[in-house]
C-alpha cells in the first residue's frame, strides 16, 4: 500500500509538476499557520487611579487591553502590553514605554511588599505622586505575582531580550516565527460613577455645667489613597489616626459617665471621608454646620480642633499649626501639655510645632485642619511625619507592618493624657507633671488598637470604593454608637453642574493570557507568502503552454545515441 502511494507522488512530481505546485503549496502554508489561541493565565489586574478632582484629570484614562505582551528590554514597545516587576521598576522605564506609545503597561508586585527591601519600597513610593500627577492615556495596571504569572514574565522577558542583539532580518524571521502571549482584559471602557456619596460620621460627649460650653473636636480621616485604589491599605495613614480616634472615645466616655469626672467640656468626634481627595467629607461638614443651620456645636465656643494623622510609629511627634498658638489659648494650653506629658513620661519621643501658613494657591491641602482654619476655627494636626510632603502619607506600600502597635499606643496616652489636663485644667490647678489620669481599667488597651488596625487593614479603604452601605462605614458607625451620643452619617455628593471630583469604574478587571498567538507581522508575511503563490499561479495558468513545453523538455529522457 505505501510503495503504491509512494510511486503515484513520484509520478505526480516527474510528470505534472504544476500540479505539485498547486496542490502542496497550500497544504504548507496551512501547516505554518498559527495554532489556536489557548488561554495560559487568568489573574485579577488592580487599575491605576483615576479620577478628576477640581476639574483636573488624574490617573490612567482607558481601562481595554487587547495587545501582545513585551518587557521593557524590547526595542519596540509600541502597542503592546509592557510587563514589569516592582524589584525592576524605575520611572525611565515607565516613561519609555509611554513615550513609546504602549498598549499598556501591568507592574507585578510581590506578595509579600513589607518583606521587600527598603530602598526599593521607598523608591516606588516617591514615584507614585508622580505617575498621578498628570493623565495617562496608556492603562496602568497592578497585578500580585504568581508561579504562572512569573513564567509568562519570564518567557516573554527571554523574548524581548534576545531582539536586542539580532540583526533587522533576524528580528523580522524571529518576529514572524516567536510565539507570544496576547493580553486581554474583560470588561468595558470606564465611565463615571454618578452620584457617588462620601460618608463622615460623628458622635458627641456632652459637657456638664451649663450650656454654652467649650468644645473640643477630635478628627480624623479613615479613607485611604495609593496608586491603585484596590491595593490602598492606609496602615498609619490613616489606620493608626482612626484607631486613636475610637480610643480616646472610649476612654473619655468613661470618664464623662461618672459625674466626679464629667468635664465642661463638650466633646465632638468627627470621622471623615474624602480626606485624600482635598478633605471634601470636613469641607461639607463645615459647611453644613457652619452656613446651612442654627444650632451647631462649631458655631458655639471652639476651643480647638486636633487632627489626627499618621501616628503608628516614628519616635517624634509633630504638631502642625497654620497659625502659631497664643499664649493663653486652649490651644496653647494643648501645646504646653503635650509638651509636659512627653517630658515626664516618655522623654524618647521628640516633639515640636511645625508652622505652615495655608497656600490657597495649591490644588491641595497640605493638612486636614486647614480646612478648619480657612473657616477660622483654631486647628492643628498632630503626626509622627515632619512634612505633608512624604511620600507613605499617600502609597499602597503603607500596609500593616508600617504600624508599631507599642508606638501608636505610647503616642494614644500622650495624646489622651494632654487632653485630659487641658479638660480639667490641671496644670493651673499645681498637678503635677507626672501625674497619670489613665490607669487600671482606664489605662490605653494596646489589644484594641491592635484589632482596629487590623480590622481597618483587612480592606482597601479608597473614597471611590467606601459607599455608604459598605461595612467599613457601618463598623465606624456601630464602634461611635457604642461610646458617643448623638451619631450622625453626613453625605456628600459631587455638584453635577461643577463637580469638586468625579470618580470612576472599572477599577479592578480579570486580565487574560493568551499563549501560541503570533504577532501580526506573521499575518504580514503569510498574506505576501499567499498573494505570492496566487500570483505564480495566474502566470503559470496564463502561459500554461510555454510553462508544460519547458516542464517537459526538462523531464523528457534523452535519446541514446546510436
Amino acid at each position: 500500500m505505501f510503495e503504491e502511494a509512494s510511486e503515484v507522488f513520484d509520478n505526480m512530481f516527474k510528470s505534472s509538476f504544476p500540479l505539485t505546485f498547486i496542490v502542496f503549496i497550500p497544504a504548507v502554508l496551512i501547516l505554518v499557520s498559527p495554532l489556536p489561541a489557548e488561554a495560559a493565565h487568568e489573574f485579577t489586574v488592580y487599575r491605576m487611579q483615576q479620577y478628576d478632582l477640581q476639574g483636573q484629570p488624574y490617573g490612567t484614562r482607558n481601562a481595554i487591553l487587547n495587545t501582545e505582551a513585551r518587557t521593557v528590554e524590547a526595542e519596540v514597545l509600541s502597542r503592546r502590553c509592557v510587563i514589569m516587576r516592582l524589584a525592576d521598576f524605575s520611572y525611565d522605564k515607565y516613561q519609555k514605554a509611554l513615550r513609546q506609545s504602549a498598549g499598556a503597561v501591568v507592574i507585578i508586585l510581590p506578595r509579600n511588599m513589607s518583606a521587600m527591601p527598603q530602598d526599593i519600597v521607598q523608591q516606588f513610593m516617591e514615584l507614585e505622586p508622580e505617575m498621578l500627577a498628570t493623565e495617562t492615556i496608556v492603562p496602568v495596571y497592578f497585578a500580585m505575582e504568581d508561579d504562572e504569572l512569573l513564567s509568562i514574565y519570564t518567557q516573554t522577558l527571554t523574548s524581548s531580550s534576545s531582539q536586542g542583539s539580532l540583526s533587522a532580518a533576524e528580528v523580522l524571521v524571529h518576529t514572524a516565527t516567536a510565539n507570544g502571549f496576547q493580553m486581554v482584559t474583560s470588561g468595558s471602557q470606564s465611565k463615571a460613577i454618578s452620584d457617588w456619596a462620601i460618608t463622615s460620621l460623628e458622635g458627641r460627649l456632652a459637657g456638664v455645667g451649663g450650656e454654652d460650653l467649650p468644645t473640643i473636636v477630635v478628627v480624623a480621616h479613615y479613607d485611604s489613597f495609593g496608586v491603585a485604589p484596590w491595593l490602598s491599605y492606609g496602615a498609619d495613614s490613616n489606620g493608626s489616626g482612626v484607631s486613636m480616634l475610637l480610643e480616646l472615645a472610649r476612654l473619655f466616655s468613661k470618664l464623662y459617665t461618672y459625674k466626679r469626672t464629667h468635664a465642661a467640656y463638650n466633646l465632638l468626634f468627627f470621622l471623615s471621608g474624602g480626606g485624600k481627595f482635598n478633605y471634601q467629607g470636613t469641607k461639607r461638614w463645615l459647611e453644613d454646620n457652619l452656613d446651612h443651620t442654627d444650632s451647631s456645636l462649631l458655631q458655639d465656643n471652639v476651643a480647638f480642633v486636633l487632627c489626627l494623622d499618621t501616628l503608628g510609629n516614628g519616635d517624634s511627634l509633630h504638631l502642625h499649626v497654620s497659625k502659631p498658638p497664643k499664649e493663653g489659648t486652649p490651644q496653647h494650653s494643648l501645646l504646653k501639655e503635650l509638651e509636659m506629658v512627653r517630658t515626664h513620661r516618655y522623654p524618647e519621643v521628640k516633639f515640636s510645632m511645625v508652622h505652615k501658613k495655608i497656600n490657597l494657591a495649591d490644588d491641595m491641602l497640605a493638612w486636614e485642619h486647614e480646612r478648619f482654619g480657612i473657616r477660622r476655627l483654631p486647628a492643628f494636626t498632630l503626626s509622627h511625619l515632619p512634612s505633608h510632603r512624604l511620600a507613605q502619607r499617600s502609597s499602597i506600600m503603607d500596609v500593616r507592618p508600617h504600624v508599631d502597635v507599642k508606638k501608636l499606643s505610647r503616642n494614644t496616652k500622650v495624646v489622651a493624657e494632654a487632653l485630659a489636663r487641658v479638660i480639667y485644667n490641671l496644670t493651673e490647678k499645681g498637678a503635677p507633671g507626672d501625674l497619670q489620669i489613665f490607669t487600671e481599667q482606664m489605662q490605653v488597651q494596646e489589644e484594641q488598637l491592635s484589632a482596629v488596625v487590623d480590622w481597618l487593614t483587612a480592606q482597601p479603604r479608597a473614597a471611590q470604593l467606601v459607599d455608604k452601605d459598605s461595612a467599613v462605614v457601618s463598623t465606624l458607625e456601630y464602634h461611635l454608637g457604642h461610646y458617643l451620643k448623638d451619631v450622625k452619617r453626613h453625605y456628600v455628593k459631587a455638584d453635577k453642574r461643577d463637580p469638586e471630583f468625579v470618580f470612576y469604574d472599572q477599577l479592578k478587571q480579570t486580565m487574560n493570557a493568551y499563549r501560541y498567538v503570533k504577532p501580526a507581522i506573521f499575518d504580514l508575511l503569510l498574506a505576501v507568502c499567499i498573494a505570492a503563490y496566487l500570483g505564480m499561479v495566474y502566470l503559470a495558468i496564463q502561459n500554461f503552454g510555454v510553462l508544460y513545453g519547458v516542464v517537459r523538455r526538462l523531464t523528457q529522457p534523452k535519446a541514446k545515441a546510436h
